[in-house]
Parts: C-alpha cells; structure tokens; sequence
C-alpha cells in the first residue's frame, strides 16, 4: 500500500469514487508511514490517528451511499500555529505549550466541511517567524531529500511532510514567504493566495498586515482544489475579499500561448544569488516560450523592502507578546534572544514609513503588471543548507558574497507587500540533489493565472516522478 502514500488528493478521489481504494485504507497506509519515516523528520508534531481513522470511516459512508464532498476522505495536515478545535496548538512557543483551542480556524472548519481528514498539526519556527523550522518545543525539522539540511520555513512541517509522502495535502500560512520557501527547499508546490482570499481566523495575534493562508500540495490540480474550498470571505476577518466568481480547479486549465512572461535573477536589487539555482531557474522560465509565451529578462529595480520586513514581523510580535516579555525571555528559543533588545527601538515614524513604501512598492509592481502578465523569479537564493547552521537568519554568504539577514528570502516577502498571489514551482536540483524552486508571481485576484501556468510547467517539466529515498 505505499504507494497510495505518493498518489495525489486528485487521484484518490477518483479511486475511492470508483470504490478502488477506501479512505479508510489510505488513511492506515499513511499513518504507518508517519509512524516510519516522522521519527526521521519530525514534520508532525501531533498526531491524530484515531480521529482520522473514525472521519476516514465517516467518508467510506458517504462515498458508499454517493454523498462524497469536494475532499471526501483526504488526508491533510494543518500547520501548529492554525487553531484547531480541541486539539493543542502551540505556535511552537512554550509561551502556548498547552494551549487547545475551543473553535477551529475558519479554514480548518471549511476543510471538514469538506470531507478532509485532519491527520494533525506540524512544525513550524517559534511564531512563525523565521524562514526554518526549529523551536524549544519540539525541536528541528529537517529536509527529506537530506536529513542534514533544513526543510524551510515557517510552514516547514508542512513541506517536509508532502515532500516524504505522508500526506498528499497541507495547510500552510506564508508573512514573508512561508509557504513559498519550505515548497522550494522541499521540492513541492505552494501557492500563496492574494491577500485576503483565505479567511485568518481565528489567530495567535500577529502577522496581521502580512499573512496569508494557502494550500501546499505535491500537484497543482490539488492546491487548487484545496483553494477553491478554504477561499471565500468571513464575516469574522473584515481584509477578506468577496467570493471568487468562478472555480479555481477549472479556471486554472489551458493554454497559457500569447502571455507576457518576464523573468528576474534578482528583482533588479543585486542580491546575490547561488549560481545553481540562477541556472536551474533561468532555463525553468524560458522553458515557456515552447508553450507560446513571450518572456524576456527583467531588472524591475523596485523599493527594497528589506528592512520594512522586519521591522514589521519583530513589531506585530513582540506587541501580540507585550505583556509576556519578561516570561517569554526565559523560555524563547535562544536565537531569538536579540530580537527582544531589537524590537523596542522602533517608532511610530517607522511604521508609518513602512505605509509609505508599501504604497510605493504596489503602484511599482502595478506598472510593471500593466506590461506582462507573470512575473517569474527564484523562489528563494539558496538550496536547503545545513540544519541549524546558520541559526534562524539563514546563510551569511550567498555566492561568495556576504548576504543581509533575509537576502537569501529576498524574492518573497515584497509579494506580501503588495498583497499580490505567489507560487513556488519544482523546477530542478541542484549538482547535490537538492530541489531548486520557481516563483511565479500573478497580480493582484489573478490566482486561477497564476495556477494555469504552474500547471503548465508542470506538464512540460513533471516533478512528481522524484521522490527523496527516505
């Protein structure tokens, strides 16, 4: 039964429709999975296997008297810092060791709604808040395509465990590239929606201005069905945007001949960039002029945002924590410790000032989406590097070069500026054999492009045939 464990959400439904496989026999070949390969990971950090087991029985009924939902008997995992009902959700802080929400997050109810079935929660950096997975509570998580590199972050359990075939859906949630790096080092797909197309709420307090919930999947065609049913507006969120008019699983179908492609090796900053991944990415998007397109190289030379992004996420932090500060210094993960002196030294001037280049980066981006249609990049500078190595920042030197704190995630965070819809694409590894990823960025509501020409890079460059040999 393990290769149930590699099909996807897509092609179990059609088997369970045809009564080839039950849900509830999936369900077991993916806990005994879990069971060999997470000790490896450590991706799931709670584990559910009785209620998924009694909800995989609840969907073999339903599909037996032909009532099947949208996700009827899939699997799927949810992120630790997303509430869910009655189960612990510790944002991976011990400041919430032992906290169980008493509602779920709008997303997660929208998915049992659905029919999914919450397998449990994964691993995540302490809030969320840096771009690999590590935290007091629960430890690192590391990379299935190489036990000694990190898997990403902060929706790095997420990641990791779709790369390892333990499920073939998950929830993610990306503030400044999230979703998007643990799919790039992980060698997976995710999508970050526009703002405000999936519900946050409710939440740990923070991230308010920056994130955004989304799908993270192994095929295009899954993450957007996983949309198409987490999407839609809440009265509870007042950023959320009205109903997508149509279904992003059938929009996101077609040709894509006739767009406007540019490609950008580093948004005209002058990041450094690992050679390889300027390489695999280059030759990944001029790959769509077989398919009709039109793509040129960019340098947009927009606003740098660098500092705008972390002065953000350490403000909205350590203000969602404010009365907790002195508590939470004793038991922080270490490398957080100097964020606590740092953070207070920001003023009002500097929040406001960040509204101000955020309007200036959106009215950049908005001229530049007036000439082409997608805007494709390296989804993030560096391959998976050593786990725990470089602390919670990342690598110091990119290329030979010494690089800023978030230089190697400096293709992300400017797309939850604008608020615009962002995917990472598998488009290579590197002369290690260590995945190398695609962003595709699409303006402003345009998710369904932005999945059609995802999914055509993936019928002309498949990744699905690669699996790591953990």
């Amino acid at each position: 039964m393990s290769e149930v464990c590699w099909m996807s959400a897509i092609e179990l439904i059609n088997e369970f429709k045809k009564k080839k496989l039950s849900p509830v026999e999936v369900t077991k070949a993916l806990l005994d999975r879990i069971d060999k390969i997470n000790p490896k990971l450590n991706a799931f950090i709670t584990l559910l296997p009785e209620t998924a087991l009694s909800t995989a029985r609840e969907s073999e009924e339903k599909y037996h008297k032909g009532k099947a939902r949208a996700l009827e008997g899939v699997a799927v995992a949810i992120k630790d810092n997303t509430f869910t009902k009655g189960i612990r959700t510790t944002d991976g802080s011990k400041l919430f060791e032992n906290y169980v929400p008493d509602t779920d997050a709008v997303l997660v109810e929208r998915l049992k709604n659905a029919g999914a079935i919450i397998l449990g929660k994964t691993n995540l950096p302490e809030f969320g808040l840096v771009g690999i997975t590590d935290n007091v509570l629960f430890g690192k998580t590391v990379n299935p395509w190489n036990l000694g590199k990190t898997c990403g972050g902060s929706s790095g359990g997420s990641g990791a465990a779709l790369a390892a075939g333990l499920c073939p859906i998950a929830q993610g949630n990306d503030g400044g590239g999230s979703i998007r790096i643990p799919s790039s080092l992980c060698g997976i797909f995710g999508l970050k929606p526009t703002f405000g197309r999936v519900p946050y709420y409710p939440h740990f307090p923070g991230w308010e201005t920056l994130n955004n919930e989304g799908p993270m999947a192994r095929s295009v065609e899954d993450a957007a069905l996983m949309l198409d049913v987490m999407a839609g507006p809440s009265l509870f969120d007042p950023t959320t945007l009205p109903p997508y008019p149509g279904k992003f699983q059938q929009d996101m179908k077609g040709e894509v001949k006739g767009l406007r492609l540019a490609y950008s090796m580093d948004l005209g900053g002058g990041f450094p960039v690992d050679g390889e991944v300027l390489e695999k990415t280059r030759k990944a998007a001029f790959l769509f002029e077989k398919l009709g397109c039109h793509v040129e190289e960019v340098k947009p030379g927009w606003i740098n945002m660098e500092t705008a992004f972390i002065t953000t996420e350490l403000s909205e932090t350590l203000t969602a924590n404010e009365n907790d500060v002195e508590k939470y210094k004793s038991i922080a993960f270490p490398p957080y410790l100097p964020f606590m002196d740092f953070a207070p030294t920001f003023t009002n001037r500097d929040m406001v000032r960040i509204q101000f280049d955020r309007a200036k980066l959106s009215e950049q981006a908005g001229k530049f989406f007036e000439k082409y249609d997608i805007l494709l990049t390296p989804t993030t500078s560096v391959v998976a590097f050593e786990a725990g190595e470089n602390g919670p920042l990342g690598p110091a030197r990119i290329a030979d070069k010494d690089g800023s704190p978030s230089a190697w995630v400096c293709f992300t965070y400017p797309f939850n500026f604008t608020g615009q819809p962002a995917a990472s694409v598998p488009c290579g590894f590197n002369s290690e054999g260590l995945p190398v990823g695609l962003q595709i960025v699409g303006r402003r509501f345009e998710e369904a492009l932005v999945l059609r020409a995802a999914a055509a890079f993936e019928k002309i460059q498949p990744w699905r045939d690669k699996t790591p040999s953990i």
